[in-house]
Formats: structure tokens, C-alpha cells, sequence
């Protein structure tokens, strides 16, 4: 008798959990795991708010708080449409003000078929741009010179610089709910490492999504999940 009454309170309790308190165990092994910073960032309309992190002992002077509040800048946006239609983003293109060039459209579109091939976006540091910037200023709505660019092919025997490695967690109506985002990498990464990385990092958020009874769009690669 007591296996179904069990069965009962538990799915009451997983409906009645917040995503928060089921991912933040995911992500303290994250963070502590590669030696990083793992952030939940939600999306408020054209806003991202950092709304909870794990930091390493190595970040414990992490700089930018819970609660605040970034610019969604393109092409970085990608990984908040992982489980959007062609035409959900195309809209949204449209109405996004400054008006995006051809080229952010482009690195867009390419960045999302990243994400649906590996189930996880890259940021790389661009060696072009200023240096010393808060995220604040760097993604400020006037800036288009951006100190990272988004990953659009990564090679397993390539150096590469990340900057940040982020993973959606969907809802059960297969949309975005949340990202959860690993930042802080001090060395250069080969591209089998970041495979690695990113690989742990959206099977932590494929058993967050799992909890909350979401479910992954069909168009997300997720075959190298094993």
C-alpha cells in the first residue's frame, strides 16, 4: 500500500518544486567539477536575469550579482530559441531593436544549428575587442563590438579560448525555462574538452528538464548524449 501513496507525494512534491532547487545540486557538481562558475539565467522579455549561481573556490570573487540584469543581445540569444520555430525567431528578429545586420541574422541562425547538433552553445573570447569591460558595458544595447562571438563548428584537436559553455532546460511545452551556463574557464580548451564540458553540462540540465516533466524539442540533437 505504501508504494503508491509514495509514488503520490512524491509527484507532488516534484509539481510543486521549484526548477531552482532541483538544478542548484547539478549546479554546485558543476561548478566544483571543472573548477567554474554556474549561473541559472532566466529570460524576461528581452532581458536575461541571473537569478541563482554556484561559485568554485577559485570565483568566490565573481563580480556580477544575483538579479541582474543583461541586454539579450544577438547572436548569444540562440540558446533562449533552442526549442523556438523558424518563424517564433524570425519574428522576434524583426522587432529587435537596434535592428539586427545581416550578419548577426546569419550567426543566428548558425549558432542555433549548433545547439541542435551538440545540445549546448560556446562563447569564445574575441581577441579584437576592448579589454576590461564590465558585462554591463559589453553588452550594452550601443555596443556591437562584443568581447566574445559565438562557436559556430568546434574541432576536436583545436585550441580554443571559451569563455562560457551554456545548455537549456526546457518545459513541458518543449520551450526554454531556463539556461544554465558554466563560466570562468581560465586555459585554453581543446575542442574534445569542450565537447566533454558540454556534454556533462546538458546531461545535468536534460535530468533538471526530466524533473520538472519537460521535454526536449524534437529538432535537439540529442544523440551524443550517451
Amino acid at each position: 500500500m505504501l508504494g503508491p501513496t509514495l509514488a503520490h507525494i512524491g509527484n507532488i512534491a516534484a509539481q510543486h518544486a521549484s526548477p531552482l532547487q532541483v538544478a542548484q545540486p547539478e549546479m554546485r557538481a558543476l561548478a566544483d567539477e571543472f573548477g567554474a562558475i554556474c549561473s541559472a539565467f532566466f529570460r524576461d522579455r528581452d532581458e536575461i536575469v541571473v537569478r541563482d549561481r554556484a561559485t568554485s573556490m577559485s570565483h568566490v570573487g565573481y563580480s556580477v550579482p544575483l538579479g541582474s540584469r543583461l541586454k539579450l543581445r544577438l547572436p548569444f540569444s540562440a540558446i533562449f530559441f533552442a526549442g523556438a520555430s523558424q518563424a517564433e525567431v524570425d519574428a522576434w528578429l524583426d522587432a529587435y531593436s537596434p535592428a539586427p545586420t545581416p550578419e548577426h541574422r546569419v550567426a543566428m541562425s548558425k549558432g542555433m544549428a549548433f545547439i541542435r547538433d551538440h545540445g549546448f552553445a560556446v562563447q569564445v573570447q574575441n581577441p579584437q575587442a576592448a579589454a576590461g569591460w564590465t558585462p554591463e558595458q559589453a553588452f550594452d544595447e550601443r555596443n556591437m563590438d562584443f568581447p566574445t562571438f559565438l562557436m559556430l563548428e568546434l574541432h576536436d584537436d583545436q585550441s580554443y579560448r571559451a569563455s562560457g559553455i551554456t545548455a537549456p532546460v526546457f518545459d513541458a511545452r518543449e520551450q526554454v525555462a531556463f539556461v544554465l551556463g558554466l563560466t570562468g574557464f581560465v586555459e585554453p580548451m581543446q575542442g574534445a574538452e569542450i565537447e566533454r564540458v558540454g556534454r556533462r553540462l546538458r546531461e545535468a540540465c536534460d535530468r533538471v528538464t526530466g524533473f520538472i516533466t519537460g521535454r526536449p524539442p524534437a529538432s535537439m540533437g540529442l544523440a551524443k548524449a550517451s
